[in-house]
């Protein structure tokens, strides 16, 4: 299979617009699709994205546009970069429009709240394709160390392993290195499962506490990742990889992490709705899918006692400090 030449980007995020960068970057001709027609404007007249990636030059083959019939035109692979619980909701908008047998590329990160799918398998539903037609791009990808250039890699994860290879091929560059997976299921969960431990994270420091219990909450929340990726198929090593442990470490360590950060306020005693109103209005992917991960580790009966407390925290008032002590009290066991 030839790598994809034309894509379209739907969603000019702050990772949206930095995966555009990197495919116009790696020779793609590249649309991004924006909802705001004044971010489209920007992009194509100023070649920045002053909302999401202010100081950010992009490239002269970056295009932009507020039409998605006009970006889906020809595509051949279709990067789908919006929220994990608007996925369906857009996508369903979007696919009359789309070209029969593109590659469809999911970069949110999450389960869906009310079906517990994982992003692949409500992009193959809706889009009415074979699993096998749809990739995910997964890893340590902070979007605006990504577009400053930092050399850094990824996976890109497919059944189909040619489409895995020609996709690779479009969005590598000299800074962008990215690897190929044909475990879905773990590539996935492991990109979920990572923002609800940052919040963890976060809520620890947010406590003043350092980097030993950093250290411990992270190895532990690959742990109980870990556990839930091989009650579902996944294969172990996968969680040992970029899209396991190289993203867990970027995102609960990172001052750029959206989840990071969250937690930071909520250890620091702001509500949800406090924290929500700082980030302007915008809630971390953590917050959401730690609900759907816990039902979704109740289903297969696995322990996650960080995804547990992280849920409580948020959504039934439990306080980051007695949290923490929950924590530390549960039983004693060998690692």
């Amino acid at each position: 299979m030839a790598r994809p030449e034309r894509i379209a980007v739907l969603g000019a995020g702050s990772w949206g617009t930095a995966f555009a960068k990197v495919l116009a970057d790696a020779g793609c001709e590249t649309v991004l699709w924006a909802r705001r027609k004044e971010v489209a404007v920007a992009v194509n007249e100023t070649r920045c994205n002053p909302d999401y990636l202010p100081g950010v030059d992009l490239p002269a083959g970056l295009r932009a546009t507020d039409d998605a019939a006009e970006a889906l035109r020809g595509a051949e692979a279709v990067v789908l970069a919006v929220p994990s619980q608007t996925l369906r909701e857009n996508l369903a908008e979007w696919r009359p429009l789309l070209p029969a047998g593109a590659t469809l590329v999911s970069l949110a990160k999450g389960v869906e709240l009310s079906t517990l799918k994982r992003m692949s398998e409500v992009v193959s539903e809706v889009a009415d394709v074979p699993l096998a037609q749809v990739a995910v791009v997964s890893g340590p990808n902070l979007a605006k160390e990504v577009a400053a250039e930092h050399p850094g890699a990824t996976v890109v994860a497919c059944l189909d392993h040619e489409r895995a290879t020609a996709l690779q091929q479009s969005c590598s560059t000299p800074y962008f290195r990215p690897y190929t997976n044909t475990d879905l299921v773990g590539v996935e969960l492991a990109g979920a499962c990572k923002n609800v431990i940052a919040l963890a994270c976060g809520i620890a420091v947010g406590l003043g506490y350092g980097h030993n219990t950093m250290s411990s909450l992270i190895t532990r929340g690959l742990a109980e990742t870990t556990r839930l990726g091989v009650a579902l198929g996944a294969e172990p090593k996968t969680f040992a990889g970029l899209a396991g442990m190289g993203d867990m470490v970027a995102t609960c360590m990172s001052p750029l992490s959206r989840n990071r950060t969250f937690g930071e306020r909520l250890g620091r005693g702001e509500t949800l709705q406090q924290a929500q109103q700082a980030t302007h209005g915008q809630v971390a992917e953590g917050v959401k899918s730690c609900s759907s991960i816990r039902q979704l580790a109740d289903r297969y009966g696995v322990e996650m006692p960080i995804t547990e407390v992280v849920y409580r925290v948020c959504h039934r008032g439990l306080g980051p400090a007695p949290a923490a002590a929950e924590l530390l009290g549960r039983e004693h066991k060998p690692e």
